[in-house]
């Protein structure tokens, strides 16, 4: 019986080393990016080769997942083969499949088709990026209306703080992280913003276009003249997210700034709103109905177009569509 086995034993090594023979040696890993340099402009694509003879799908990973995104993992002769598709953040990064690793340049790309200033990158040229930027943006902006004064943000200290924050805010990735830190009355279950996520850009945490680049900080001012063009000087064609603006000679401050916030996305009705902080020493954020504004009791703060003061109704730069 031992001479039994021990003959089974030898035939089935023997088979094993013939079927090995017969498919060859085995493949070494090996990991390759064609091209290894991308333009950060969210459609650049390279392809990865990953040469293995696994017979599972291998984890291929990106060190920065804002930086680009694995996409159709494939079996191919040799292996496996995807798709890597660059996101909006130039650098050095690697992309790593088991334990082999390949590196990946992801430079700048400032192209600035529409020719005002702002980068491609950072414009939401997708219809579902532009609405979810504008419920974000005005709910955002209305949610401070109903928070307690020391529940807000200590930035918000005039008009141009609240549409900053808005701003920015909207463009994060809404998860539970950022709803736990937020401290909002509610939370809504909208969409965020697909492209990027701020800080996520080749600009960082600089979203505002000011003289000489882009910074955090904007007053109304610059707002109005960097990052927004004019729309019309009628109220009737103005769209949720939008902005007013107004410039009173005789005030110290002369420029003011408020967010048409269109239909309540916290109560419900159905009338349009405004949104805007007073300003210092003692300002507060109020909220008035488009109909209220247009009779407003002083003139110099109807937004329309036989006001002189009113300087008209304007759109984010990002939301304007390229050709």
């Amino acid at each position: 019986m031992k001479k039994l086995a021990w003959a089974a034993a030898r035939l089935a090594l023997i088979g094993i080393i013939a079927a090995r023979s017969i498919r060859g040696p085995a493949i070494q890993p090996r990991l390759a990016i064609t091209p290894a340099h991308l333009r950060a402009n969210g459609y650049d694509v390279a392809m990865i080769s990953f040469d293995s003879d696994s017979a599972a799908p291998p984890r291929i990973t990106l060190d920065n997942p804002h930086a680009g995104r694995i996409e159709e993992v494939e079996r191919t002769g040799h292996g496996w083969q995807a798709r890597l598709r660059a996101g909006f953040m130039p650098g050095a990064f690697t992309v790593r499949a088991g334990q082999v690793t390949a590196a990946l340049q992801i430079e700048a790309d400032n192209t600035d088709s529409i020719g005002d200033g702002i980068p491609d990158y950072l414009r939401l040229d997708d219809p579902r990026d532009r609405e979810a930027f504008r419920r974000w943006f005005t709910f955002l902006a209305e949610a401070q209306y109903f928070q307690a004064p020391e529940a807000r943000p200590a930035e918000i200290d005039d008009c141009a703080a609240l549409i900053r924050y808005a701003y920015r805010e909207a463009l994060r990735a809404h998860d539970s992280a950022w709803a736990t830190a937020a401290h909002l009355p509610v939370t809504p279950a909208f969409d965020s913003v697909g492209k990027y996520q701020y800080p996520y850009t080749a600009l960082g945490a600089d979203l505002f276009r000011v003289p000489g680049g882009f910074a955090q900080f904007a007053d109304v001012k610059t707002l109005e003249g960097w990052n927004t063009y004019p729309v019309a000087r009628d109220l009737s064609r103005a769209l949720p997210g939008d902005l007013l603006f107004f410039r009173q000679d005789a005030d110290q401050m002369p420029y003011h700034s408020m967010i048409f916030a269109g239909p309540s996305r916290i109560a419900g009705d159905r009338v349009s709103y405004v949104v805007y902080h007073t300003g210092p020493p003692q300002g507060e954020i109020r909220r008035l109905s488009a109909d209220a504004l247009l009779h407003y009791p002083e003139p110099d703060w109807r937004p329309i177009a036989a006001n002189p003061y009113f300087l008209g109704v304007y759109r984010w730069n990002i939301l304007r569509e390229t050709p």
